[in-house]
């Protein structure tokens, strides 16, 4: 279904135009022929995406009360969710992201994580980007193992990825030639030391919540934009945060439209653990995801000519709690939301098994329960999108995934 209400089930998948299989049941992959000029972006967002935030469940009427006064509206109401579906919306702040959902240029994935279940950030990045079910096991990313399987292009670099960071993330690291490039200047080197902290605390509610407060004090009077009184600030201003990313989606964009340029790009974005004061349709994170909305658009349109041959996957470590906090946030969680966008995306669809969110099914009485894993999402991408046979993704891009199938349909033929 694409965009139609529709009455909410226990386990029920939504598929749109195009075969679509979401399930274990449902192994193999379907081949798109875009042979090897295809384009990937990866943009990880890190600190752990609110997906029943970004992606509210409007439909399911447990959300409103777990969520309470940072849960987003339904669609229609004042500053309510952008309609996908009868169950589904987006954020308010993602009018790009809807837009690509009407164009159907955007699939939303929903009840999704990779195969971690604790909730230190650290960890949940390592498995996001190593693709094993464990955090140790591998020095290097599943994107770099994919790219080491491609054919060369004729005309285009050694190296076929660039990270739009100061250093290559594990998901690029490997035998693969890859590069970094940052429009930042020097690095914070803080953000480490804040992490760590984050992971330290992030058993204790008290404490976490303490800290995210703190950094988020820091961030309005470091950086300037995050205040409603700058969210309108113009696009080139120095310093807001949602800039930076637009700055670094605007780079991306250049790379790989250059004479020679690579085929993949991985940008980051930091500032998505929200333990106090997470705002619902206004607020910290409503200005976080108007950010990323905008670079998206800048990606887009930077593109140019190579979007009709492109697929953006916009992921995330981990979802948090399905209820607001004591301190008007949330916590570490599990299941949470991803997006694959592009011109080469079959979209305008929502996949989810939705487990919905009743006490009864709640993991751990406290997470949104995950019944796709990230990996199905990656291996649909990565067989349909670069044409990486199944033998290969299964064995050595993800050496443990056997229960993990590779989704169907997510590409345009």
């Amino acid at each position: 279904m694409t965009g139609h209400p529709h009455p909410l089930t226990r386990r029920r998948f939504l598929l749109g135009t195009g075969a679509l299989a979401a399930s274990a049941a449902v192994p193999g992959l379907l081949l798109a022929s875009t042979g090897n000029s295809s384009r990937l972006v990866v943009v990880i967002l890190r600190g752990a995406l609110d997906g029943l935030a970004a992606m509210p469940p409007h439909g399911d009427p447990h959300y409103a009360a777990l969520h309470r006064d940072i849960a987003i509206a339904g669609p229609g109401a004042p500053d309510g969710a952008l309609v996908l579906d009868g169950t589904f919306g987006l954020h308010p702040s993602l009018g790009f992201l809807h837009e690509r959902y009407v164009a159907g240029n955007l699939i939303a994935f929903h009840a999704v994580a990779s195969p971690y279940r604790d909730r230190s950030h650290f960890d949940g990045q390592n498995v996001l980007e190593n693709g094993l079910s464990q955090p140790l096991g591998s020095a290097d990313g599943w994107l770099n193992r994919a790219l080491s399987e491609l054919p060369a292009r004729p005309g285009a670099s050694t190296e076929r990825a660039v990270a739009l960071s100061q250093n290559v993330p594990q998901i690029l690291r490997g035998r693969a030639a890859v590069f970094s490039k940052s429009p930042n200047p020097t690095p914070d080197i803080d953000q480490e030391l804040l992490a760590r902290l984050a992971d330290l605390y992030s058993k204790d509610d008290w404490f976490a919540a303490r800290l995210s407060e703190g950094m988020q004090t820091e961030k309005l009077a470091d950086e300037g934009g995050m205040t409603p009184a700058r969210a309108g600030a113009a696009p080139g201003m120095a310093g807001a945060p949602a800039d930076r990313l637009t700055a670094v989606a605007r780079m991306a964009s250049a790379l790989m439209n250059s004479d020679g340029g690579p085929d993949v790009a991985v940008m980051e974005a930091n500032g998505w653990d929200t333990h106090a004061n997470q705002g619902g349709a206004k607020g910290v994170l409503a200005q976080r995801l108007l950010g990323l909305d905008r670079a998206l658009r800048a990606l887009t349109d930077g593109l140019k000519d190579l979007w009709p041959q492109t697929a953006v996957l916009v992921v995330t470590e981990f979802g948090r709690t399905a209820a607001m906090n004591g301190t008007r946030g949330t916590d570490h969680g599990t299941g949470g939301c991803a997006f694959l966008l592009g011109g080469a995306v079959l979209g305008g669809r929502v996949v989810a098994d939705w487990p919905g969110l009743s006490p009864g099914a709640l993991l751990e009485n406290r997470d949104l329960r995950p019944t796709l894993d990230l990996r199905s999402v990656f291996k649909g991408v990565l067989g349909e999108h670069l044409r990486i046979d199944t033998a290969t993704l299964s064995g050595r891009v993800f050496p443990d995934s056997a229960g993990a199938h590779a989704l169907q349909g997510l590409m345009r033929a």
